[in-house]
């Protein structure tokens, strides 16, 4: 019971179990919008022109983000066509590499059974899991900067050859490249302001001799330089929106509406890290010792990495929850190094948390329907959610319990397999049980009643709206009517794509009913009302709690 590391076939049976149920996972929800339908309709999009250089979402100009994530899922169409679980593959894998390389890198850095706990922390954490199975550029990031964390402390170890700390120097050069592609700067900027504390509290200069500096950075700029140049001489104006706007103003201005309170990601953080919550403070304070018998301190580096990351987005006007997730590798060992030596007592208290955890989910459960909804109607699909959540609360009581016992009786590696799993379980059924709630999210229940008005000569609008996902479940773009917001810079650039007001829109349908040219469009309750009254000639189409759409004739 205290060496399942070593026992192969357990290690083996695990990892095919976990990979199996991570991937299949990825298609049994539709796309939520508004992320999963933008970066999947974005690499529709370049899949059907074929134009892998300038990035478009909705036919219009988009330079918010770098290319990786829609390289990714282009391909992915490519190669399987059209889907969910095509469209989430790229993030999966990155979430499936992830736990892989942190259970390595542990292992290797730390020890055999640091490694396995590793592995087991991450990829049951519920914040990793959740965000591995989302199309969104959040894992996508997080997976690259694994990879370069994982090289990097792997390369500095104080065991390592010369060529294996040439070799995975430059993976973790190549791996911060991949970063920059998938969200930025940050990429970069994180990884070297990480590098600069670990020197100033090790006190490790000759680290910077050991980086291969001028290799280093050729194979990084061979990776990241092509796609920016390449943009910029087909597109002038990318390289300030995407540097200044993006970056700086992005960071420092609330131009967003994204701004959140100092304690934003304290709250992301708590159940995020769930079922590991009980050790991470204790984890966190003991990474601040150092061996005395190293040159390259490992958990110093580690807890760095995760202070200075989390605490860097915590300052930035603009907050996402996802921002935060290239710290969990890094807790994830973490937690591991600690829970290698913790005592009894402290497994108990993990264990315990578990357990009160899944019985205050429980508890909560009937208060689900009460909660705040944008429609009344959707009551029913909370109610739905219900005994879902419910059973995900049964799982991790009964998950903490379990691992209780264990730990009372010393046997550490089954405590810590028995959480992992635990509250891998529980985060699956969280998932699944969201889908009625995704669909209506989506629109996707209104696809077919569309479909069979679209006619191939057919304009399809969309009023003072966009619909992130429905766009690509219909698989096609729709014209843009007093709406802005994301698409601020590419209508700059290309106004024509779009109608300015709704009074331009008026005139075109009138024009198109007059014509007896069929037209649709989707829009909001209210908006339908006012247009109902102005005398607009409209016939609903499809509805549902949260849009409206209409034909001409």
């Amino acid at each position: 019971m205290n060496d399942l590391y070593n026992s192969r076939k357990l290690l083996w049976s695990l990892l095919a179990i976990f990979i199996l149920s991570w991937l299949y996972m990825l298609g049994v929800r539709t796309l939520v919008p508004p992320d999963e339908g933008r970066y999947a309709e974005m690499a529709r999009e370049m899949f059907v022109s074929g134009d892998w250089i300038t990035t478009r979402l909705n036919g219009i100009k988009y330079f918010e983000k770098p290319p990786l994530q829609t390289w990714m899922n282009a391909l992915s169409f490519s190669l399987f066509g059209l889907g969910e679980w095509q469209a989430r593959l790229w993030t999966g894998l990155c979430g499936i590499a992830g736990v892989l390389l942190t259970g390595y890198a542990g292992r290797r850095v730390l020890g055999a059974r640091v490694g396995f706990y590793a592995a087991l922390a991450l990829g049951s954490s519920l914040f990793w899991v959740a965000s591995g199975q989302i199309d969104s550029l959040d894992m996508s990031l997080s997976g690259m900067m694994t990879v370069a964390l994982c090289a990097l402390l792997i390369a500095q170890r104080d065991e390592a050859s010369p060529a294996e700390r040439r070799n995975w120097m430059l993976l973790c050069w190549v791996g911060m490249a991949l970063a920059v592609l998938a969200k930025g700067l940050i990429g970069l900027v994180l990884p070297g302001a990480v590098l600069v504390l670990y020197t100033l509290a090790a006190r490790d200069w000759a680290i910077w001799t050991r980086l291969h500096l001028g290799k280093g950075l050729l194979a990084f700029l061979a990776v990241a330089a092509p796609w920016f140049v390449l943009v910029a001489l087909k597109n002038p104006e990318q390289p300030h929106f995407f540097f200044i706007h993006e970056h700086f103003e992005r960071f420092l201005l609330k131009t967003h509406h994204r701004e959140g309170a100092w304690y934003y990601f304290f709250a992301m953080l708590i159940p995020g890290i769930l079922p590991w919550l009980g050790v991470l403070p204790q984890s966190l304070f003991a990474a601040r010792q150092r061996d005395k018998t190293a040159v390259f301190q490992p958990k110093l580096m580690l807890l760095i990495w995760a202070v200075f990351i989390f605490f860097f987005f915590s300052y930035s006007s603009s907050k996402l929850p996802g921002y935060i997730l290239p710290v969990f590798p890094a807790l994830a060992l973490l937690i591991a190094a600690y829970l290698e030596n913790a005592s009894r007592h402290q497994r108990i208290i993990a264990a315990a948390l578990l357990l009160l955890t899944g019985v205050a989910g429980l508890a909560a459960v009937p208060q689900m329907s009460e909660m705040a909804v944008r429609h009344a109607a959707e009551r029913a699909l909370l109610e739905a959610y219900q005994p879902w959540v419910l059973a995900a609360g049964i799982v991790a009581a009964a998950g903490g319990a379990l691992a209780l016992l264990h730990a009372r009786h010393l046997r550490r590696d089954m405590t810590v397999l028995t959480l992992a799993i635990a509250g891998f379980a529980a985060t699956q059924l969280i998932l699944c049980g969201f889908e009625p709630y995704g669909k209506m999210r989506a629109g996707a229940a209104l696809v077919p009643a569309i479909q069979a008005e679209l006619l191939p000569d057919t304009t399809l609008y969309s009023v003072s709206t966009y619909e992130q996902s429905l766009t690509f479940y219909l698989g096609r773009t729709v014209v843009l009517v007093d709406y802005w917001d994301e698409f601020t810079f590419g209508l700059r650039q290309q106004p024509e794509l779009s109608i300015p007001t709704v009074d331009g829109f008026v005139e075109q349908w009138q024009q198109a009913t007059a014509d007896g040219k069929k037209a649709l469009a989707i829009m909001e309750d209210d908006t339908y009302q006012t247009l109902l009254k102005q005398g607009l000639p409209m016939r609903v189409v499809a509805e549902d709690t949260r849009r409206i759409v209409v034909a001409n004739l």
